[in-house]
C-alpha cells in the first residue's frame, strides 16, 4: 500500500520555472513540496563528465540517464525514447534531473516584443496572447534580478523596459567586435541579454570566457535551475528528487485531490494538497495529464475540449558557414555572444515568420581538424589548413517563429513504454508555408552578411532539413476560453480550481526569443496568482 504525503502545495518538477515558483510560494510561506523524476546532479561531476568525454558536440553526453526517468538521446543512437509520428521528425533533448534542462542550456534571456502578444489583432495570423506585455513585464524584472541577466541598454527598443538590466552586457570577444564594426551600420548586431554574470553577482563569479557554455558552465558563471532549486530549498521547499509522477486523482467537483508518484524502486506514494502545480516541461506535463484519464475524463485531464498537447512549437532554424577574409579567432568567450533583432516584428510577419540571426563563437577547432583529415591532408598542408580554417570559419544560424497548429502535438505513444510501463511521449509535427518563407527570407540575409564579410566557400544547411532548439511550446496553452486552450490567463486549468501550469507549454505563440525567461515570468505571476495578488 502506497504511503500519504500531505502538504500546502506539490510542485510536480524541478526545472527552472518550478523551483522559481516554489521558492516564491515557500517565502511567502506556504508549506511547498517539489518532486523531480530524476536524480540530483553536481556541477563538479557534470564538467569532469564533459572533460572525459569523446563527444564534445554531444550536450547530452555529460548528464546521467536512466531506465526509470529516461530522456530523449539522439547520440551515437537513438535512445527510442520518443515515437515520432510525422511527417516531419521532432527531436527534443531535454534533461530529467533535479535542475532540469537549463543546465545545458545558453542561458539567453531575451523578453518578447510586445507585438508578440498580439499576433493575431497586429497581423491577423497565430493568435494573441490574454496577457499584454506591459501587464508581464514586472514579472520579467523579477526573473532577470534572479537570474542575474546581463544585456545592453539599446536592447530596449525592442523589448520596452522599466528599470535597468541588473548587470552590464559581457565583453564582447574579439569575433564579436570585429563583426559588428562589418556590419554596421546594415546591421546591428548586439551582445546578447543572458543569465551569465559580467560581474559577480548573487555569490557567483563572473564569466571568465570558457567555451563550452553549453553543455555546462564550469564555474557556475552562467545561470542554471540547478542554482534555482537549491534556492528554492533554501527558501523552505521541501525536495525530493527520483519521483516519476503518473497519474492526478479529481474528486469530479473541479478539484485536483492528489498525485501519485513512483520512486526508483517503483514503489508508489501518493501526495495530498490544497493546490497543485505541473512545472515539468511541456512535453512531460501532458504526457502526465494523458496518463491521468478515468472514466470521467476518458481522454485525459484538461482535455474536455481536446487542446492537451495541441499546438506544439519550437524555432525551426538552419544554418550557413563561411570563412570570413580576415582572421576572426572563434573559441574565445562566450558560445552564442551576439544576434541581429531587426526580423524579429515587422508588417512582413502576416505572411512570412520573424526570425533572429544568431552568430556562434564556438571553437573551430576539433571540427575543421576532423574535416581536414577525412579529406587526407597530412604534415604541413594538414596544420597551415587547420589554422587557417579554425581562425577564419564563421557559423550562423536562424531561429524561426513557428505559428501554433493543431496538427503539431504531444501525445503518449501506443506502443513505447518506458521500465516503469509508462507510455512514452509520441509527435506528429511538420512546418507550414509561414516558416517556409521566413526560411526564404533569412536566407537571403545570410547571402547578404555572407558577402559583406568577403566570405568563400559558403555552406547551407540541406534544403528543407531544419533543427529545432529545444524551446518547446503551445501544448498547455493559456487562452481566452477552454474550447481553445489549456489554461486560463494566470495559468490554472479550465476545468480545475487548484491546478496550475507553469512551463513553456502555456504560451500560446514561440514568437523568436528563446522561452525560459518569459516562462519564468509567466511562472512568478501564477505564483501572485496562487497567492492571491492576481
Amino acid at each position: 500500500m502506497s504511503d500519504t504525503i500531505t502538504t500546502d502545495v506539490l510542485v510536480i518538477g524541478s526545472g527552472v520555472v518550478g523551483a522559481l515558483t516554489a521558492r516564491k510560494l515557500a517565502l511567502a510561506g506556504r508549506q511547498v513540496l517539489m518532486l523531480e523524476a530524476g536524480p540530483r546532479i553536481q556541477r563538479d561531476d557534470i564538467v569532469t563528465n564533459f572533460r572525459h568525454s569523446a563527444r564534445k558536440d554531444d550536450f547530452i553526453a555529460p548528464y546521467p540517464n536512466s531506465k526509470i526517468a529516461p530522456f530523449p538521446d539522439y547520440k551515437p543512437e537513438d535512445n527510442g525514447y520518443l515515437d515520432q509520428a510525422g511527417p516531419k521528425p521532432y527531436k527534443p533533448e531535454y534533461l530529467r534531473v533535479v535542475g532540469g534542462t537549463s543546465w545545458h542550456w545558453a542561458a539567453q534571456a531575451w523578453r518578447l516584443v510586445p507585438n508578440d502578444f498580439r499576433l493575431k489583432s497586429q497581423y491577423g495570423v497565430g493568435r494573441d496572447w490574454p496577457i499584454s506585455y506591459d501587464e508581464l513585464e514586472p514579472y520579467y524584472y523579477e526573473a532577470e534580478l534572479l537570474w542575474g541577466v546581463s544585456g545592453p541598454a539599446e536592447m530596449a527598443k525592442y523589448s520596452p523596459r522599466k528599470e535597468a538590466f541588473p548587470l552590464p552586457p559581457v565583453k564582447k570577444s574579439y569575433l564579436e567586435q570585429r563583426v559588428t564594426e562589418r556590419l554596421s551600420p546594415k546591421y546591428e548586431l548586439m551582445t546578447n541579454t543572458t543569465g551569465r554574470n559580467s560581474l559577480p553577482y548573487d555569490g557567483r563569479p563572473q564569466c571568465c570566457g570558457n567555451n563550452n557554455c553549453m553543455p555546462i558552465c564550469p564555474i557556475d558563471a552562467q545561470y542554471h535551475g540547478g542554482i534555482a532549486a537549491d534556492a528554492a530549498e533554501k527558501a523552505g521547499v521541501k525536495l525530493i528528487p527520483q519521483a516519476v509522477v503518473y497519474k492526478l486523482e479529481q474528486d469530479g467537483h473541479g478539484k485536483i485531490t492528489a498525485a501519485h508518484y513512483y520512486d526508483w524502486n517503483k514503489v508508489s506514494h501518493r501526495v495530498v494538497a490544497e493546490v497543485f502545480v505541473m512545472a515539468a516541461n511541456a512535453i512531460e506535463t501532458p504526457k502526465i495529464l494523458f496518463l491521468s484519464a478515468d472514466a470521467k475524463n476518458p481522454n485525459g485531464l484538461c482535455n474536455n475540449y481536446d487542446q492537451l498537447g495541441r499546438n506544439l512549437m519550437d524555432h525551426p532554424s538552419n544554418s550557413a558557414t563561411f570563412y570570413v577574409d580576415e582572421p576572426l579567432w572563434p573559441g574565445r568567450g562566450p558560445m552564442s555572444p551576439s544576434s541581429i533583432q531587426q526580423m524579429r516584428d515587422g508588417d512582413f510577419r502576416s505572411e512570412s515568420a520573424a526570425f533572429r540571426i544568431d552568430f556562434s563563437n564556438s571553437s573551430r577547432v576539433a571540427g575543421v581538424t576532423t574535416n581536414a583529415i577525412k579529406e587526407g591532408l597530412t604534415g604541413q598542408e594538414l596544420e597551415e589548413a587547420i589554422r587557417f580554417r579554425s581562425s577564419h570559419e564563421l557559423s550562423i544560424k536562424n531561429v524561426l517563429e513557428q505559428l501554433p497548429d493543431p496538427n503539431n502535438r504531444t501525445m503518449l505513444s501506443s506502443g513505447k513504454k518506458d521500465a516503469l510501463g509508462l507510455p512514452t511521449p509520441s509527435f506528429s509535427y511538420s512546418y507550414d508555408e509561414y516558416v517556409e518563407k521566413g526560411m526564404q527570407h533569412s536566407l537571403s540575409v545570410y547571402a547578404d552578411i555572407a558577402k559583406m564579410l568577403g566570405a568563400t566557400d559558403v555552406r547551407y544547411s540541406a534544403p528543407g532539413v531544419y533543427s529545432n532548439n529545444q524551446h518547446i511550446t503551445g501544448t498547455l496553452a493559456m487562452g481566452f476560453n477552454e474550447k481553445t486552450s489549456v489554461t486560463d490567463r494566470v495559468g490554472k486549468a479550465w476545468e480545475y480550481d487548484n491546478l496550475y501550469m507553469v512551463s513553456t507549454g502555456v504560451m500560446p505563440t514561440v514568437a523568436t526569443a528563446n522561452s525560459t525567461l518569459t516562462a519564468c515570468a509567466l511562472g512568478l505571476r501564477t505564483a501572485d496568482a496562487i497567492l492571491g495578488k492576481i
